[in-house]
């Protein structure tokens, strides 16, 4: 199994948890921003390249989530 895949499984199972936890999805928003919170900290705490490079991530986020409620997907 590849990094990617058991990162994605991690993931997969931490949805579930959220899910079985919370099942309205409005309420998984502050997992989401948990989320984003530790990857911040995580990539300030390796010095500010790496900070710039999680703004810049987050602006792709934000395109993201704009082109999902325009086209109803995700690319």
């Amino acid at each position: 199994m590849s990094r990617d895949d058991n990162i994605r499984e991690i993931l997969e199972e931490s949805v579930r948890e959220i899910v079985q936890a919370y099942d309205n999805p409005r309420t998984w928003l502050s997992w989401m921003v948990y989320l984003l919170s530790k990857l911040e900290e995580k990539a300030t705490q390796q010095g500010p390249v790496n900070r710039a490079s999680y703004v810049e991530m987050l602006d792709a986020l934000m395109d993201e989530i704009r082109n999902r409620k325009r086209t109803g997907g995700w690319n």
